[in-house]
């Protein structure tokens, strides 16, 4: 589906509400009505209908019913279930905030839509390597099967505040969050 009022009808459809972190998709199980043309683009910037949405509250209000089944992105309102194309993750971590030091240190991310999370055992940090290039692309959870892809810069600020550890045998470097170490990267030789 591709009908120009389609956005419009899902946006009349969600409900508003104060709650950071999105509505609770996970409790609704509306009929599926199709795919609209609506695309979360790497970087963050979401288009529909082939146009970047410039509206941010637009923005913040359709990333609260986003929601991931399988491989598959969808938004999500009590009565209606529509899919849309998201082409690494759904967020973009655009700030870091630091607190404390070593075990005790506390990352605060920060992302394009507001939502704020600190890393740790219920928003861990994971780094995938590009088979082809070896260049990394690090992400933190934000919500169930939502991640934020972590902005370039902001992965430069997590590699300044590396230091090394050994896991089972293997030299990492990595950063401590809530109590939990998360590897970023091998330790140079």
């Amino acid at each position: 589906m591709s009908d120009p009022g389609k956005a419009g009808d899902l946006l009349a459809q969600i409900p508003k509400g104060d709650k950071p972190g999105g509505a609770p998709v996970h409790l609704w199980n509306p009929p599926f009505c199709g795919d609209i043309d609506m695309r979360i683009a790497r970087d963050g910037t979401w288009f529909y209908l082939g146009t970047p949405i410039g509206r941010k509250p637009m923005v913040k209000l359709f990333s609260s019913v986003i929601r991931k089944d399988g491989e598959d992105y969808f938004l999500v309102t009590p009565v209606e279930k529509v899919g849309i194309q998201v082409e690494d993750a759904p967020f973009v971590a655009v700030q870091l905030q630091v607190e404390g030091a070593g075990q005790e240190q506390q990352l605060r991310f920060i992302t394009n839509v507001e939502d704020e999370v600190v890393a740790g055992a219920v928003h861990p940090l994971r780094v995938e390597l590009d088979p082809e290039t070896q260049e990394p692309s690090p992400y933190v959870l934000v919500r169930t099967n939502l991640e934020a892809l972590i902005h370039r810069n902001v992965f430069y600020q997590l590699v300044e505040l590396a230091e090394p550890r050994e896991i089972d045998g293997i030299a990492w470097l990595g950063v401590w969050s809530g109590g939990e170490f998360f590897p970023i990267g091998l330790l140079p030789e």
